[in-house]
């Protein structure tokens, strides 16, 4: 089993000082896969720099330009959450870039699967700004590129991130070609990702949602993802599986209030795992997202490539959350089956 990993030390040019999206999120991840081998392990997939014209398929050209100026200007805050620096632009080319060429690596099948340890991260940004620590939409640009240049017409998006990916869902909202999936405390920032937002005109039922209330852990998102996607993936049939990785879920990340743990990021890949190789040879690319506390995304990577590469090993320092809130979730359960035509 050949997994891909992409890494660049232009990601760390994201010069972002203290805010929470910094670079020592990766230098955490890189330190802690060179230390159990796994970077050994793994083949490196060299990130190329995504063209403007890749990038204009999911962002404006006047927001391209606005970005480019403010970086070329010394930097600064483009809104409330987000922060740039002279490299971010060109660190953000190569994120997005960076994506597409696991993408193709695993399309062509260089390798099984692959994991794009990028940033900036992605999900929130849309088309016409920035949006939570997010410049450029990595994996809808990831999903453009596919359907464009690739023999593909079915893309599944998975988002276990904390937050919706309000950014991919807006990208793809009318398109029956991608079935976007996500898990996410709600309400909570961005605020979007209700159970009622399913899809418009000929994307309708092609947006699966699953709102969860703060406190809810591993048990809810297992059944999550063995009784609501398993059932519409086997029905949307993809050709090839993206999954944003966020892993500020996890009980002791400060940014949200959820209660996974490593142990229940694991059990997600390795479902995830499992519907690629029913449904689509094993083409499974992981991008990373979110997740803030410095120990858990570095574990949670670990155990993230340990499955990826058939060893299921889970190295779980930090242990299952020391509370759980279950209440509420069976009848959430019940309503997206309903919503979304599935056996109850």
């Amino acid at each position: 089993m050949k997994s891909g990993l992409v890494y660049d030390p232009i990601y760390l040019e994201h010069n972002t000082g203290e805010h929470p999206e910094n670079a020592s999120r990766l230098i955490s991840i890189m330190s802690h896969l060179k230390q159990t081998s796994i970077e050994e392990a793994v083949t490196s997939i060299q990130p190329r720099i995504a063209s403007e014209k890749e990038i204009e398929m999911v962002h404006s050209q006047r927001y391209i330009a606005k970005l480019k100026n403010t970086v070329e200007n010394g930097g600064g805050w483009l809104d409330p959450d987000t922060f740039v620096c002279p490299k971010s632009y060109e660190a953000a080319l190569y994120a997005a870039g960076g994506l597409i060429t696991a993408l193709k690596a695993v399309w062509n099948n260089e390798v099984n699967n692959a994991f794009a340890m990028v940033r900036p991260p992605g999900h929130h940004a849309v088309n016409k700004h920035s949006m939570g620590f997010c410049l450029f939409n990595n994996i809808a640009i990831a999903a453009k590129f596919a359907l464009a240049n690739l023999d593909i017409d079915r893309i599944l998006i998975v988002d276990f991130d904390v937050h919706h990916g309000n950014g991919t869902q807006d990208t793809f909202y009318d398109d029956p070609r991608v079935l976007y999936f996500s898990t996410h405390q709600y309400p909570f920032f961005p605020g979007s990702g209700s159970i009622n937002e399913i899809g418009e005109e000929r994307g309708k039922g092609f947006t699966v949602n699953f709102p969860m209330r703060a406190r809810w852990g591993d048990q809810e998102y297992f059944r999550i993802y063995n009784e609501i996607l398993v059932p519409v993936a086997r029905r949307f049939q993809p050709q090839v599986i993206l999954v944003s990785a966020g892993f500020d879920a996890h009980w002791a990340d400060n940014l949200a209030m959820m209660q996974s743990s490593i142990t229940g990021f694991a059990h997600i890949t390795t479902i995830l795992k499992d519907l690629a190789t029913e449904l689509c040879n094993g083409r499974l690319i992981f991008t990373l997202e979110g997740g803030y506390n410095l120990q858990v995304i570095a574990f949670s990577v670990e155990s993230t490539f340990n499955i990826l590469l058939g060893n299921p090993k889970i190295n779980d320092p930090l242990g299952k959350a020391p509370s759980e809130y279950h209440d509420g979730f069976e009848e959430t359960l019940i309503d997206v089956k309903n919503i979304h035509n599935l056996e109850k």
